[in-house]
């Protein structure tokens, strides 16, 4: 009942926002607010601007495209600052079509959808409010009402460009419903629908031999020619093509350089002068973003031949090239795992992650610069801090190649493997070996995968493996640590006692002895190695944490295990080195002892209630990390 309640409750909401009355009241519509009166480009650049706009670090980011594309900042700001904002500016751009070029799968549709079913929602706002000639077949502009010799004196008054001419049906109208009444004429506010063809159309190639013009221009109604006694009677013809229905919206054209010639040559014209041809009428105008998507190949086919030279400077072409960040592309995984009927199943942590690194560094080309391997590469892309470089050397490497990111492997074969794997294991979890493996499995069935090219990916999975190792073992290691949090705390302050002798230059005392006793530098170094700190830069970690512990004094806080994460991590490291003798034992023992039993059943339940882990996946991870440590 309360689906039927909300049903009604939208249903009365569309009564309220409908709106009918004549050309006078329109223009006081119009005076009041004036972005009714906005072009096509002008309100898919508003829809997006007023959806909301965020700056990070000098970038744009949109969160009209936020919460379904993932990893295409760049490009989608480039869209946005290049083609929209230019375009909604009546700037030349809009006499453009708008050629999305990009490999399979790498969100050229999604981004068209995303434009089409948010025209269809901004246009129930009141910012987003479309008004047109009642019973016009192709919701004419009200406008076009005015005399092209008045409309200079309307810009003076209003302030707002017309652009455009009446259609040959509401010429027709205008003199024999309305008598010439300009101000009679009745005006109705519309909603855009792709579903109703209203401002949204879509056009899709298909055999050339049985497509038909009409439909994109419309065609005449033989069964009226008797009625109205010619073709050229606009009330004879059906203004129903999709470049008709799509006047005032959005026009897809898919796999647009697929298309036969006689199609594309309308564009021409509808693109620089805003009208075509259909029947026997004067030029039709029509206010519609014209945006076509195709591959790269099609699109080198189609610039060389000599023929489509007139529509290549019609054409402004965006490339949409595949994400290149881990983390995007996990985030895209786990939406299109969420629309499907396997959300249910258990996926363990880090699986998704594993398997989104495997497919990026398929799609990154190798670095020219030596001092840099491509797993580093993918983890300065990703944003990970990586000791020697900073974010001018990741500037630089986007620089080295314009064509990054139009090749590798796309999401839905990684989703197809991960589904495969969902059904044949036939448990309620899988993990990143599972996944790894399944991915491997299918190089040999992928169509467009090379010999070469499977030996290149087989590296990256092994690549992707390694990852996943040192990722597993910190995940146990974690886990084991927490058991021993004491031990950790008590090695902590320790280390903490001997590193304020040591920027003193003072001297410990023994708690059993009372002698003075020099710091102990075999200690502090053994810790410190864990991540990485070198000799020359020990002096200079010892007084950051000397620092910051004076910071926590002076705010009345006290130092604790969590108070550093550098510090953290090189405890637990320390740490798990002492014991890895004891996980190597627990985690691999056939028959464990009351002991180790418990000390499984406390890391497994650490595993599954802070870590995000099924009773299942982790004793999988530990018995992984135990083989691991046993090599």
């Amino acid at each position: 009942m309360d689906i039927l309640k909300k049903i009604e409750r939208y249903r009365e909401e569309e009564q309220k926002l409908k709106w009918e009355g004549t050309f006078a009241d329109y223009l006081e519509l119009v005076r009041e607010q004036p972005w009714v009166a906005q072009s096509a480009h002008s309100r898919v650049y508003n829809m997006i601007k007023d959806a909301g706009i965020e700056e990070v670090n000098g970038k744009k980011s949109y969160k009209f495209f936020s919460r379904q594309m993932f990893g295409l900042e760049e490009s989608l700001e480039r869209l946005v600052e290049e083609y929209f904002h230019p375009a909604a500016k009546r700037l030349d751009v809009r006499k453009r079509i708008l050629l999305l070029m990009g490999p399979v799968s790498g969100g050229k549709s999604t981004l068209v959808a995303l434009l089409k079913r948010g025209l269809e929602q901004y246009s129930h706002t009141q910012r987003g409010a479309i008004y047109a000639i009642k019973g016009c077949p192709m919701h004419e502009d009200p406008l076009h009402l005015i005399p092209q010799h008045l409309r200079e004196d309307f810009f003076e008054e209003y302030g707002i460009r017309i652009e455009g001419n009446l259609s040959p049906l509401n010429l027709m109208r205008l003199e024999k419903e309305y008598n010439g009444r300009i101000e009679d004429v009745l005006v109705e506010r519309i909603f855009l629908s792709e579903d109703k063809r209203v401002g949204i159309g879509t056009f899709s190639p298909s055999d050339p031999k049985s497509q038909d013009i009409a439909d994109l221009t419309g065609s005449i109604d033989f069964s009226t020619i008797a009625e109205y006694g010619s073709e050229s009677d606009p009330r004879a013809y059906r203004f129903d093509g999709e470049l008709n229905k799509a006047n005032r919206g959005i026009m897809e054209f898919q796999e647009m350089l697929k298309c036969d010639e006689k199609f594309l040559w309308h564009l021409l014209s509808l693109t620089q002068e805003g009208n075509f041809k259909a029947g026997r009428f004067a030029l039709i105008s029509a206010d519609e973003l014209i945006v076509a998507h195709t591959n790269e190949t099609e699109y080198r086919s189609f610039i060389s031949n000599k023929k489509n030279e007139a529509l290549h400077s019609r054409i402004i072409v965006m490339p949409v090239p595949y994400n290149l960040k881990v983390t995007e592309e996990e985030k895209i995984y786990e939406k299109m795992i969420g629309e499907s009927d396997v959300r249910d199943i258990h996926i363990a942590p880090h699986t998704l992650r594993v398997a989104a690194m495997f497919t990026i560094l398929t799609r990154l080309k190798e670095p020219k610069k030596g001092d840099i391997d491509l797993v580093k590469k993918m983890r300065l892309y990703d944003g990970e801090n990586v000791e020697g470089f900073n974010s001018a050397d990741v500037e630089e490497l986007k620089r080295e190649y314009q064509d990054e990111g139009m090749s590798g492997i796309d999401p839905r074969y990684v989703i197809n493997r991960i589904s495969s794997t969902i059904i044949r294991k036939e448990i309620p979890s899988i993990n990143a070996l599972d996944v790894l493996r399944s991915l491997k499995e299918g190089l040999d069935q992928h169509p467009s995968i090379t010999a070469e090219l499977r030996e290149k990916y087989l590296n990256y999975i092994s690549l992707a493996r390694k990852e996943y190792d040192t990722i597993a073992k910190k995940e146990v290691q974690k886990a084991f640590v927490y058991s021993y949090e004491e031990s950790a705390k008590t090695l902590m302050d320790n280390y903490l006692d001997n590193v304020e002798a040591y920027c003193n230059k003072s001297k410990l005392r023994d708690p059993l002895t009372g002698e003075e006793i020099t710091p102990d530098e075999k200690l502090m170094r053994s810790i410190e190695e864990q991540i990485g700190i070198s000799e020359n830069a020990k002096k200079a970690f010892r007084e950051e944490i000397l620092i910051r512990i004076s910071a926590y004094a002076r705010k009345g806080k006290r130092f604790d295990y969590n108070s550093h994460d550098r510090l953290r991590e090189a405890i637990q490291k320390k740490l798990f080195a002492d014991l890895k003798d004891v996980v190597k034992i627990t985690t691999s023992s056939k028959t464990p002892d009351e002991q180790q039993l418990k000390k499984i059943n406390e890391v497994v339940a650490r595993l599954v209630d802070e870590h995000g882990y099924s009773t299942t996946s982790a004793n999988e991870l530990l018995r992984y990390v135990g083989s691991l440590l046993n090599r």
